[in-house]
């Protein structure tokens, strides 16, 4: 039986009944509630989705390992399907081809859920990532298209990637030396760290005078957009975040996150009254210096804020580290699973590099992190 007929039969009661007794006024308003959202929900289109228990929806069947959660879900339910995380609709894709056409044709999926800890950490989501979709957006993106990932840019910082692959190598071959193991996540956490903090801030800002340096600030800054909201799935229990201790948490790491972007665009701006930085094909120059050059002249239909520009940068520093070595630590778990195919790259390095044979037959106690 559909909602219309349920609602035509309730009607039918409705005249037969003295409403205005209380024994039945109570009952009959939440039935009137139930079908009115029925209806609203029968009439929408909606991919299929799992049953779901009351308040908590479907969370209970995602695990430790969303990722597989989701995979084992989609077996069952398809590539589109509808959970419900807690009062949150979520839409899982799990086809590439399906996620190709939404991310490609659909602007209404441009925008990410601006979560709580985004919020904090992004100075109120005006970054380019978590941004509402509109001109800022827009014009935010023009500027990381144009001005910070150009081929030119690129180039520029091949100097800075030659030097910490050296450093790194160098790193490697004493362990080697000395028989001592190598952490690879550690190891390549550390190169993207270095890589993506010259680039965009000029030099590796790390421990110094007993502080914490950027790249532990920014690894904490990680966690905590992974950590479970109270408020992003139940946002009428928000308060539960405070007892638990993210509230204060992420207040924390926010107020010296930015207080050390604040610092560093001090100093920089110190650097460029001091100097002449009117050539911007300065190989010297990193993005906190190119997004100041286009605050001070003016030409951008928006205008960047000292909280805009502290958001993009983090927008390029923690999504450029976590991605890079995210993505090197897969491919080297893969490589020690498939030795056919790392002998295969193992000789594709040796014929392009000839210094390489050495290194590569030497022995390290390597770990690597359970699958």
């Amino acid at each position: 039986m559909n909602p219309t007929m349920l609602l035509q039969q309730w009607w039918q009661l409705f005249n037969s009944t003295d409403v205005f007794n209380p024994l039945t006024l109570v009952p009959l308003l939440l039935t009137i509630s139930f079908l009115f959202k029925l209806l609203r929900t029968w009439k929408l289109n909606l991919p299929p989705s799992p049953p779901k228990l009351p308040i908590i929806g479907n969370i209970h069947q995602v695990g430790k390992s969303p990722h597989r959660s989701f995979r084992a879900l989609s077996e069952k339910y398809g590539p589109l399907m509808l959970l419900h995380m807690g009062q949150t609709p979520t839409l899982v894709v799990s086809s590439a081809e399906i996620g190709k056409e939404i991310m490609a044709a659909h602007d209404v999926f441009v925008e990410r859920p601006q979560i709580r800890a985004v919020h904090t950490l992004f100075c109120g989501c005006t970054d380019i990532a978590f941004s509402a979709y509109g001109d800022y957006w827009r014009q935010a993106k023009k500027i990381c298209v144009l001005e910070l990932l150009t081929q030119k840019r690129v180039r520029m910082f091949q100097l800075v990637r030659e030097q910490e692959v050296s450093r790194m190598v160098k790193n490697v071959r004493q362990c080697c030396h000395n028989g001592s193991g190598i952490v690879v996540c550690e190891m390549l956490g550390t190169i993207a760290n270095n890589i993506i903090s010259r680039s965009v801030l000029g030099r590796v800002y790390e421990r110094e005078d007993g502080n914490k340096g950027f790249g532990e600030l920014s690894r904490k800054a990680m966690d905590l957009l992974g950590s479970f909201c109270f408020e992003d799935f139940f946002p009428k229990l928000g308060w539960i975040d405070v007892l638990t201790g993210l509230t204060s948490e992420l207040e924390r790491v926010s107020n010296e996150l930015h207080a050390f972007l604040d610092q560093v665009i001090e100093d920089h701006l110190a650097m460029m009254n001091e100097g002449d930085d009117d050539d911007d094909t300065s190989e010297n120059k990193d993005f906190v210096d190119i997004l100041l050059r286009l605050q001070l002249d003016g030409k951008l239909d928006i205008s960047l804020t000292q909280d805009n520009l502290k958001a993009i940068i983090l927008d390029m520093f923690i999504g450029g580290t976590d991605t890079i070595a995210a993505t090197m630590e897969w491919t080297m778990a893969e490589l020690v699973k498939n030795p056919s195919i790392m002998k295969k790259a193992q000789e594709e390095v040796r014929t392009v590099v000839d210094k390489i044979p050495q290194l590569l037959n030497w022995k390290a106690m390597i770990f690597l992190p359970k699958q």
